[in-house]
Protein backbone atom coordinates (compact mmCIF):
# COMPACT_ATOMS: atom_id res chain seq x y z
CA UNK A 1 0.00 0.00 0.00
CA UNK A 2 2.75 2.15 0.80
CA UNK A 3 4.07 1.76 -2.38
CA UNK A 4 1.02 2.72 -4.36
CA UNK A 5 0.57 5.83 -2.25
CA UNK A 6 4.04 7.04 -2.88
CA UNK A 7 3.75 6.82 -6.68
CA UNK A 8 0.63 8.31 -6.93
CA UNK A 9 1.73 11.26 -5.07
CA UNK A 10 4.67 11.66 -7.34
CA UNK A 11 2.30 11.36 -10.54
CA UNK A 12 0.74 14.34 -9.79
CA UNK A 13 3.74 16.71 -9.37
CA UNK A 14 5.03 14.99 -12.46
CA UNK A 15 1.64 15.88 -14.54
CA UNK A 16 2.15 19.64 -13.31
CA UNK A 17 5.82 20.21 -14.60
CA UNK A 18 4.94 18.04 -18.09
CA UNK A 19 2.15 20.24 -19.26
CA UNK A 20 4.61 23.33 -18.49
CA UNK A 21 7.67 22.67 -19.97
CA UNK A 22 6.20 21.40 -23.20
CA UNK A 23 4.27 24.32 -23.66
CA UNK A 24 7.33 27.08 -22.78
CA UNK A 25 9.51 24.98 -24.81
CA UNK A 26 6.88 24.70 -28.16
CA UNK A 27 5.26 27.47 -27.84
CA UNK A 28 7.37 28.76 -31.57
CA UNK A 29 6.67 25.79 -33.32
CA UNK A 30 2.56 25.40 -33.42
CA UNK A 31 2.60 21.97 -34.72
CA UNK A 32 1.74 18.73 -33.36
CA UNK A 33 2.85 14.90 -33.75
CA UNK A 34 1.02 12.57 -36.67
CA UNK A 35 -0.90 10.97 -34.54
CA UNK A 36 -5.05 11.01 -35.16
CA UNK A 37 -6.16 12.53 -31.10
CA UNK A 38 -9.09 13.87 -30.30
CA UNK A 39 -7.00 17.05 -28.53
CA UNK A 40 -9.87 18.67 -25.96
CA UNK A 41 -11.10 14.98 -24.88
CA UNK A 42 -9.71 11.76 -23.75
CA UNK A 43 -9.43 9.56 -26.23
CA UNK A 44 -7.72 6.18 -27.17
CA UNK A 45 -5.93 5.42 -30.26
CA UNK A 46 -6.06 1.63 -31.20
CA UNK A 47 -5.63 -1.70 -28.37
CA UNK A 48 -3.63 -4.79 -28.96
CA UNK A 49 -4.96 -7.97 -28.26
CA UNK A 50 -3.68 -9.25 -25.24
CA UNK A 51 -0.50 -10.85 -24.60
CA UNK A 52 0.97 -12.85 -21.54
CA UNK A 53 3.50 -10.94 -19.77
CA UNK A 54 6.88 -11.97 -19.91
CA UNK A 55 8.80 -12.42 -16.16
CA UNK A 56 10.07 -9.23 -14.66
CA UNK A 57 13.79 -8.56 -14.58
CA UNK A 58 15.96 -7.85 -11.66
CA UNK A 59 16.91 -4.08 -10.98
CA UNK A 60 19.03 -2.45 -14.14
CA UNK A 61 19.28 1.09 -15.22
CA UNK A 62 18.57 1.87 -18.48
CA UNK A 63 20.77 3.78 -20.74
CA UNK A 64 19.45 3.46 -23.91
CA UNK A 65 15.57 3.42 -25.86
CA UNK A 66 14.52 2.60 -29.26
CA UNK A 67 11.83 2.75 -30.81
CA UNK A 68 12.05 0.67 -34.58
CA UNK A 69 8.83 1.40 -36.04
CA UNK A 70 9.00 5.02 -35.91
CA UNK A 71 13.09 5.58 -36.06
CA UNK A 72 13.48 6.61 -32.58
CA UNK A 73 17.23 6.16 -30.82
CA UNK A 74 18.21 8.45 -27.49
CA UNK A 75 20.54 7.71 -25.11
CA UNK A 76 18.56 8.51 -21.49
CA UNK A 77 18.88 10.50 -19.03
CA UNK A 78 18.38 9.94 -15.40
CA UNK A 79 16.25 12.99 -13.86
CA UNK A 80 14.76 12.48 -10.01
CA UNK A 81 12.85 16.00 -8.96
CA UNK A 82 13.50 19.38 -8.83
CA UNK A 83 14.39 21.39 -5.35
CA UNK A 84 10.19 22.12 -5.70
CA UNK A 85 9.65 18.46 -5.67
CA UNK A 86 8.22 18.45 -9.14
CA UNK A 87 9.04 15.65 -11.49
CA UNK A 88 12.40 16.76 -13.78
CA UNK A 89 12.49 16.92 -17.49
CA UNK A 90 14.95 17.50 -20.29
CA UNK A 91 16.14 20.59 -20.08
CA UNK A 92 17.27 23.80 -22.87
CA UNK A 93 20.88 22.98 -24.02
CA UNK A 94 22.72 19.60 -25.40
CA UNK A 95 20.54 16.99 -23.75
CA UNK A 96 17.33 18.70 -24.73
CA UNK A 97 16.36 15.89 -27.36
CA UNK A 98 17.35 12.81 -25.31
CA UNK A 99 14.40 10.64 -23.60
CA UNK A 100 14.58 10.62 -19.62
CA UNK A 101 13.84 7.98 -17.36
CA UNK A 102 12.29 9.21 -13.92
CA UNK A 103 14.75 7.60 -11.39
CA UNK A 104 11.46 7.63 -8.63
CA UNK A 105 9.97 4.61 -11.40
CA UNK A 106 11.14 1.10 -11.30
CA UNK A 107 13.74 0.30 -13.72
CA UNK A 108 12.48 -0.90 -17.27
CA UNK A 109 12.11 -5.06 -16.79
CA UNK A 110 11.17 -4.69 -12.89
CA UNK A 111 7.80 -4.81 -11.59
CA UNK A 112 5.61 -1.64 -11.60
CA UNK A 113 5.31 1.04 -14.95
CA UNK A 114 8.85 2.32 -15.41
CA UNK A 115 8.15 6.11 -16.99
CA UNK A 116 10.50 7.48 -19.70
CA UNK A 117 9.24 11.19 -20.75
CA UNK A 118 10.62 13.27 -23.37
CA UNK A 119 9.83 16.46 -25.30
CA UNK A 120 7.66 16.68 -28.79
CA UNK A 121 9.69 19.72 -30.16
CA UNK A 122 10.82 23.12 -29.19
CA UNK A 123 10.55 26.46 -30.12
CA UNK A 124 14.31 26.87 -31.19
CA UNK A 125 15.17 23.23 -32.54
CA UNK A 126 11.80 21.85 -33.87
CA UNK A 127 10.53 18.10 -33.80
CA UNK A 128 12.42 16.28 -30.58
CA UNK A 129 12.99 12.61 -29.85
CA UNK A 130 9.29 12.25 -29.07
CA UNK A 131 7.57 14.27 -31.84
CA UNK A 132 6.19 10.99 -33.98
CA UNK A 133 5.38 9.36 -30.71
CA UNK A 134 1.83 9.80 -31.65
CA UNK A 135 1.87 7.71 -34.68
CA UNK A 136 3.23 4.77 -32.58
CA UNK A 137 0.87 1.60 -33.29
CA UNK A 138 -0.65 -1.09 -30.52
CA UNK A 139 1.47 -4.00 -30.91
CA UNK A 140 4.96 -2.11 -31.75
CA UNK A 141 8.15 -3.10 -30.28
CA UNK A 142 9.87 -0.59 -27.83
CA UNK A 143 13.56 -1.41 -26.56
CA UNK A 144 15.08 -0.47 -23.66
CA UNK A 145 19.09 -1.25 -23.32
CA UNK A 146 19.95 -1.73 -19.67
CA UNK A 147 23.21 -1.29 -17.91
CA UNK A 148 23.53 -5.17 -17.04
CA UNK A 149 23.71 -5.57 -21.03
CA UNK A 150 19.94 -6.79 -21.45
CA UNK A 151 17.27 -5.60 -23.58
CA UNK A 152 14.00 -5.36 -22.34
CA UNK A 153 11.54 -5.90 -25.36
CA UNK A 154 7.71 -3.84 -24.51
CA UNK A 155 4.71 -4.42 -26.75
CA UNK A 156 1.97 -1.64 -26.80
CA UNK A 157 -0.63 -1.82 -25.48
CA UNK A 158 -2.19 1.16 -26.80
CA UNK A 159 -1.97 4.94 -26.81
CA UNK A 160 -3.89 7.49 -25.13
CA UNK A 161 -4.52 11.12 -25.49
CA UNK A 162 -6.07 13.18 -21.99
CA UNK A 163 -6.29 16.99 -21.74
CA UNK A 164 -4.05 18.45 -19.23
CA UNK A 165 -7.03 19.23 -16.92
CA UNK A 166 -7.98 15.70 -16.30
CA UNK A 167 -4.94 13.55 -16.76
CA UNK A 168 -5.49 10.24 -15.26
CA UNK A 169 -2.64 10.39 -12.45
CA UNK A 170 -3.95 6.78 -10.69
CA UNK A 171 -4.42 4.91 -14.35
CA UNK A 172 -1.14 6.21 -15.82
CA UNK A 173 1.35 6.00 -12.84
CA UNK A 174 -0.37 3.47 -10.38
CA UNK A 175 1.32 0.64 -9.10
CA UNK A 176 1.00 -2.58 -11.51
CA UNK A 177 1.37 -6.40 -11.19
CA UNK A 178 4.02 -7.05 -13.85
CA UNK A 179 6.85 -5.22 -15.30
CA UNK A 180 5.00 -2.14 -17.68
CA UNK A 181 6.20 0.90 -19.52
CA UNK A 182 4.73 4.31 -19.84
CA UNK A 183 6.23 7.10 -22.66
CA UNK A 184 4.81 10.15 -22.27
CA UNK A 185 4.75 13.61 -23.83
CA UNK A 186 2.88 16.78 -24.54
CA UNK A 187 0.21 15.91 -27.57
CA UNK A 188 -3.14 17.33 -28.87
CA UNK A 189 -3.91 20.95 -30.49
CA UNK A 190 -1.38 23.34 -29.64
CA UNK A 191 -2.75 26.23 -27.99
CA UNK A 192 -1.41 29.60 -29.32
CA UNK A 193 -2.76 31.69 -27.35
CA UNK A 194 -1.32 30.13 -23.94
CA UNK A 195 1.83 28.41 -25.75
CA UNK A 196 1.07 25.02 -24.90
CA UNK A 197 -0.28 22.04 -26.07
CA UNK A 198 -2.87 21.18 -24.31
CA UNK A 199 -3.08 17.20 -23.93
CA UNK A 200 -0.40 14.44 -22.98
CA UNK A 201 0.23 11.55 -25.20
CA UNK A 202 0.57 8.31 -23.32
CA UNK A 203 1.65 5.24 -24.60
CA UNK A 204 1.49 1.80 -22.25
CA UNK A 205 3.52 -0.99 -23.05
CA UNK A 206 4.41 -4.41 -21.22
CA UNK A 207 7.72 -6.75 -21.23
CA UNK A 208 7.30 -9.95 -24.04
CA UNK A 209 10.95 -10.58 -23.22
CA UNK A 210 14.58 -9.84 -23.06
CA UNK A 211 17.29 -10.19 -25.03
CA UNK A 212 21.41 -9.89 -24.75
Amino acid sequence: MGRAVSRLWWGTLAVALLALGCGLLAQAVGTTPPAPPLPDAAATVGVAAPQQPAAPLPGSTPVRLAIPSLGITSSLLHLGLNPDRTLAVPAPGPTYNQAAWYTGSPTPGQVGPAVIVGHVDSAAQGPSVFYRLGALQPGAEVDVTRADGTVAVFGVDRLAVYPKAAFPTATVYGDTSDPELRLITCGGRFDQVSGAYVSNTVVYAHLVTSRT
